[in-house]
């Protein structure tokens, strides 16, 4: 480590001792970024769940990930989700597709499909390709609502954009099950799923 992030590691340290939830996510952060033996993953854990319990929805998310792993902090799925919820329900993209695959998989969580649609469409609205693959999944496999090719095809190939394998890897299996017509329409539904997204994130 130079110097220059010496200082700032101290820096971070004082205005998380200070109470900044900002700085104690910060800091979680580098400590849990080490490589080898300079990483420090039971203090980066402290301090993910001092900022984690001040509503921080960045360190909520990365507390449960540890959590769900079992990595640094005893596993404890139970907690994860708890902790998944409170960042998803800040709108925290990567904690609402969690969320939404504990409630599929019934990790840490009672098995349930209405919520794991509810949290895998919110994330898969914001951009997450995961989700997305995810949602496309559950239109396929008609979990917790009506099976729809069209809506399958249209967050399969937008998760695909984003470089995501597996949809990449489904994409010729849906498209077979379109007819001509059908994949022109499902066609048209990304790109306004696109131009509508775009114009979301220029507001």
């Amino acid at each position: 480590m130079n110097e220059d992030s010496e200082n700032e590691l101290e820096l971070l340290r004082t205005q998380a001792a200070e109470g900044n939830a900002e700085a104690q996510f910060r800091l979680a952060l580098a400590l849990d970024n080490e490589q080898g033996e300079t990483r420090d993953i039971v203090a980066a854990a402290d301090w993910y769940q001092c900022s984690a319990e001040q509503g921080h929805a960045e360190a909520q998310l990365h507390l449960g990930l540890l959590l769900n792993t079992g990595d640094g902090l005893e596993r404890d799925d139970a907690q994860a989700a708890q902790w998944f919820l409170q960042a998803a329900g800040q709108g925290q993209a990567d904690a609402q597709f969690n969320i939404g695959l504990m409630y599929y998989t019934a990790e840490g969580v009672e098995q349930n499909y209405a919520e794991a649609l509810r949290w895998f469409r919110a994330a898969a609205e914001q951009g997450n390709g995961k989700a997305q693959f995810n949602l496309g999944v559950m239109y396929a496999n008609a979990e917790g609502l009506e099976q729809n090719n069209l809506e399958t095809y249209k967050w399969w190939m937008l998760a695909m954009l984003q470089g995501d394998r597996n949809a990449e890897a489904n994409m010729e299996m849906i498209s077979a099950r379109l007819t001509e017509e059908e994949r022109t329409l499902a066609e048209s539904m990304v790109a306004d799923w696109i131009t509508a997204f775009q114009n979301r994130s220029l507001q």
